[in-house]
């Protein structure tokens, strides 16, 4: 079972962003996801998309059920969507007065789209000097790479991670997710928190540059640091990491996976009990840190053949028990009916006006006095625009009507 969150609009925002007004421009993932995360918190994220076609995210994914994209109902969440075409002198013009009463401003387009639409931090914080701009980009705002194209894959090449992650024998794989795009939001929330701290000191905003490649950078562990030191360069060593051993994925009797780690030296020692091997245990090529990571391979056939004679169902309770953290590999359905998901709310359920209920994942990290919520899914395209024209930039009727007539909104 899942937690069912209200069904539209209608809860107030109770986290510990309820105080902050966000304009999200731009589209994707990157930015959208970004917005995502300041809005599950309680932010008002005002998105600004193109009136007519809107963000891209609505159509994307594997199937289109009901003509609608599934992810859109996750990424658009706890969203006001408005249709301004920022194209247009008149849609600069309302995103300027939006923004003017605005807390955060998110965008990912190419470097100089926003200061060719007069929305530079410069024309923007002069009226509103306490404004935190975050853009996100593939290369920054600066350097001579800024002006490319950079969606999340070249951050991740240029970042060091593709290189490292797939087979030894195979050309470079990826995540099954877009994991730079990702990190490069999660940066700019981060970002966008530190100004925010600053601003409430100082009462001065700023400007927060996160690069997809630099985000996928940050990550990467000591790649560069032990290349400096030893020349060693890292390289795609599939399902382990090199030197860490036992810490790997093992045949079930049954055709399925289970992943162990006992790299750890007292964790070792109750793996091996486990096994009924205690000559693992005092064996001179695997009885310390080291020495297992130097004969990786061969542990690794030996815990496989020990592995294979039981069913995943077996194996799990049998290494619990142990203390030897063990774990099948999650897929969705596991995922809903797990009962550590179940307990901590981990997935939610909320009511889409075409879908029903959907089930989702629940906003993290969880804090005890203010935790973030999902309030309600992805709004359709312009839903919001005539209830946020109004009341935050001060179109009448009439006006709303000429700008519709000019196809601005």
């Amino acid at each position: 079972m899942t937690t069912r969150a209200p069904a539209a609009a209608t809860k107030p925002a109770t986290g510990p962003l309820a105080d902050l007004v966000v304009i999200e421009m731009g589209s994707l993932i990157a930015g959208p996801f970004c917005g995502q995360i300041l809005g599950d918190f309680g932010a008002e994220v005002i998105k600004i998309e193109d009136p007519k076609v809107g963000d891209p995210m609505r159509q994307w994914g594997r199937s289109l059920p009901k003509g609608l994209s599934p992810w859109w109902p996750v990424i658009g969440r706890n969203k006001k969507s408005v249709g301004i075409d920022l194209r247009k002198p008149e849609g600069q013009a309302l995103a300027r007065e939006l923004i003017a009463g605005a807390d955060i401003v998110i965008e990912n387009f190419r470097p100089g789209a926003m200061e060719k639409w007069g929305l530079s931090y410069e024309t923007l914080s002069a009226t509103n000097p306490r404004l935190v701009m975050a853009r996100i980009s593939g290369f920054g705002q600066t350097g001579p790479y800024s002006q490319r194209a950079g969606y999340g894959l070249i951050g991740e090449a240029m970042g060091g991670l593709r290189h490292v992650t797939g087979e030894p024998d195979r050309p470079p794989a990826r995540a099954g997710i877009s994991i730079g795009d990702s990190l490069a939001a999660m940066h700019a929330v981060m970002g966008i928190t530190m100004a925010l701290h600053h601003r409430e000191r100082t009462g001065q905003g700023q400007v927060i540059d996160a690069a997809l490649y630099e985000s996928v950078l940050a990550v990467m562990e000591n790649l560069i640091t032990e290349y400096d030191i030893t020349g060693y360069v890292r390289e795609r060593s599939g399902s382990i990491l090199p030197g860490i051993a036992p810490s790997n994925a093992y045949p079930c009797k049954n055709g399925e996976m289970i992943l162990i780690g006992g790299n750890g030296d007292n964790v070792y020692a109750r793996l091996t009990e486990a096994m009924g091997r205690a000559d693992l245990k005092s064996d001179p090529k695997f009885v310390d840190h080291a020495s297992r990571g130097t004969n990786q391979h061969e542990l690794d056939l030996i815990i496989s053949s020990w592995t294979s004679g039981f069913d995943l169902s077996e194996l799990l309770p049998l290494l619990e028990g142990k203390g030897i953290p063990a774990s099948r590999v999650f897929r969705a359905p596991d995922m809903l009916e797990d009962p550590q998901f179940i307990a901590r709310e981990a997935i939610v359920s909320v009511e889409h006006p075409v879908f029903g209920p959907v089930r989702m994942q629940n906003a993290f990290p969880k804090l005890s006095a203010t935790p973030g919520q999902v309030r309600w899914p992805g709004p359709t395209l312009g839903q919001h625009t005539a209830e946020v024209l109004a009341a935050r930039a001060g179109c009448t009727p009439e006006r709303l009507t000429e700008l519709k007539g000019l196809g601005v909104i």
